[in-house]
């Protein structure tokens, strides 16, 4: 009996498909004729062999998950959007993601951490209640763990800016008093150093050759990387590029106030150096002195006070 019903479901199936495709295929006749349709068809579609060029990861992952980041966007609201745009503009990029994808990552952690942390909980045979709260945990470290990421490399990329801030603008100053413009300058920079700091310029340069005004495009630089020190070196030119300031003068003495700023960011560090090592002295180094010193004279004592 099951045997018939195997039979009869494979001739309904095979029925079925005979049909559909005599009905929907446009080409009529033989099968060698058919063969020869699609053949012909297939070497005339150029876009197959591009496609299938493609990496694995732009063919279907890149669509999948841009189709999740657009769902993800439409539920974030606008402020957090344009928070998380600022910060990657001010970290100068996560990666290769963008704000959808940074957000999808956030949504993705915040549910993969809570379901990985329950059902190692469920296997440990923990209790109802343990487990909700280690689940609620995970997902506060899904949600916040890519923005501790991200701060960590903004703060990082904000030292880097400061540090090569004085050896950028020296380069600027030499470039700008031996005669050349400051797009020249700034282009002479581009091939001479590199970093972060490097990267800002190389922008700020691209931005002015596309049409931006300078004092924009210095604006916008120093609202980017949110730098002190830089901010207040943009807000100089701009304030020289408006009332006609030479730019060598300003960046003689920007050049010199950074370095002079500089210098004394590392006597500050200096002087900090002590307090900061009496911690380890008082808790580690002088016990152990105690120990080395005392402890022989404690042991005679005591060898003492017990004959008497």
């Amino acid at each position: 009996m099951l045997l018939l019903i195997s039979l009869l479901a494979f001739v309904t199936i095979f029925i079925l498909a005979y049909l559909l495709l005599n009905a929907y295929v446009p080409v009529q006749g033989s099968v060698e004729m058919r063969l020869k349709a699609l053949e012909g068809l297939a070497n005339s579609r150029t876009d197959i062999d591009q496609e299938l060029a493609k990496p694995f990861r732009q063919r279907l992952v890149s669509p999948f998950t841009s189709s999740l980041a657009a769902f993800v966007m439409r539920l974030t609201p606008g402020s957090i959007k344009k928070l998380v745009a600022e910060k990657l503009a001010m970290a100068g990029g996560f990666g290769s993601l963008g704000v959808e994808e940074f957000l999808l990552l956030c949504g993705f952690l915040s549910l993969a951490l809570p379901a990985i942390t329950a059902f190692a909980a469920i296997m440990l045979k923990a209790p109802a209640n343990k487990v909700t709260g280690l689940s609620l945990i995970a997902f506060v470290i899904g949600v916040i763990l890519p923005f501790i990421m991200l701060n960590k490399k903004m703060a990082e990329r904000k030292a880097s800016i400061q540090k090569d801030l004085p050896d950028v603008l020296d380069l600027l100053t030499v470039s700008v008093e031996a005669g050349l413009s400051f797009d020249g300058a700034l282009a002479k920079l581009s091939e001479k150093m590199k970093g972060a700091l490097v990267d800002e310029f190389c922008r700020l340069l691209q931005e002015i050759r596309m049409g931006v005004l300078r004092r924009d495009a210095l604006a916008a630089m120093g609202i980017r990387c949110d730098v002190a020190d830089l901010s207040l070196f943009t807000t100089s030119l701009v304030q020289a590029d408006q009332l006609g300031v030479g730019i060598g003068n300003v960046l003689r003495v920007q050049s010199i106030s950074m370095r002079e700023k500089r210098k004394q960011r590392v006597e500050e560090r200096a002087m900090k150096a002590p307090i900061k090592m009496m911690i380890p002295l008082v808790m580690f180094i002088f016990p152990t002195i105690f120990i080395v010193l005392l402890g022989p004279a404690i042991i005679q004592i005591i060898e003492v006070l017990g004959e008497k």
